[in-house]
């Protein structure tokens, strides 16, 4: 089974719930970060990261000994990312998607592939957890293809945890789609509540389950949970604003770490998931 934990924003506490829910259950799972602009779940898994592995992603390029200046490959790109300007073709890398349509109706064979560097990719291992994250390449505009590119290393079989980015834009639905569950990680305040509804309305369209986890959950007002029950999007933890987590959090220690007592919290989370996946269909 597949769970990715999310948020409308960031900030709500999505790599705390997804981080002590790894380190809570006793059977091996990967663990993959996928807020790749901003990776942080490795230094509360502690984990020992290996070499960083080059991530690659095809773009044209162009032999302008053969380019008869035909424009196929700008009619056939959907995002602009190459043209042809007078006496020249332009491709920009940046906004190429790497679909390869430019090289497959170029009459000519003019166009051919190379690589361009999205980031790194480190893995790692804490105990029976296994580790993966990515890292954006400073200046790179797109993230979804270093997220496609760190959930390929997930198995076929077994569980995995997804840490998603925060938000409802792109690398979002990359770090979402096709996951067997999704957490949303709110807060009980209007910002919270805003963006935990855009989540919603994207998780809707992806067709797949989800439950509610409230952080912070005696602070602000009690418009989150009735637009929970409005939605019937079942609660399934709440976690109080203590200072004694915020401190902990603060020097890098899980909660389940700090306070063993949070550990059948998160196992329960996790069979609490069981039960609403399967209600759903989804096999764990």
């Amino acid at each position: 089974m597949i769970i990715s934990v999310a948020s409308g924003k960031g900030g709500t506490g999505k790599t705390t719930i997804a981080t002590n829910l790894a380190l809570s259950l006793d059977e091996p799972l990967v663990f993959l970060d996928c807020d790749v602009e901003e990776p942080n779940a490795h230094l509360f898994l502690q984990t020992d990261l290996g070499s960083p592995e080059v991530a690659t992603t095809p773009v044209p390029q162009v032999d302008e000994s053969k380019c008869t200046l035909c424009g196929k490959c700008g009619e056939i790109c959907q995002f602009k990312a190459i043209i042809v300007i007078g006496e020249t073709v332009l491709p920009f890398e940046e906004l190429c998607h790497s679909c390869g349509g430019c090289m497959e109706v170029c009459p000519e064979k003019a166009i051919s592939e190379k690589a361009r560097e999205l980031g790194v990719i480190e893995e790692g291992r804490r105990n029976g957890i296994r580790f993966v994250h990515g890292r954006l390449r400073i200046g790179e505009a797109m993230a979804p293809p270093l997220i496609k590119k760190v959930r390929a290393k997930a198995p076929v079989d077994g569980l995995t945890i997804i840490d998603a980015p925060p938000g409802t834009s792109c690398p979002v639905i990359a770090a979402m789609k096709g996951a067997d569950f999704i957490l949303l990680v709110t807060e009980p305040t209007p910002f919270g509540l805003h963006d935990l509804e855009l989540a919603v309305g994207a998780v809707r369209v992806l067709g797949i389950p989800c439950g509610l986890i409230i952080n912070r959950s005696d602070l602000g007002d009690r418009k989150v949970y009735d637009y929970a029950k409005k939605e019937d999007i079942p609660i399934l933890m709440e976690i109080p604003f203590e200072r004694r987590i915020a401190e902990a959090y603060s020097r890098g220690i899980p909660v389940v770490e700090a306070f063993p007592d949070w550990k059948e919290r998160f196992v329960q989370l996790y069979r609490d998931i069981e039960d609403a996946a399967a209600r759903k269909g989804v096999s764990a």
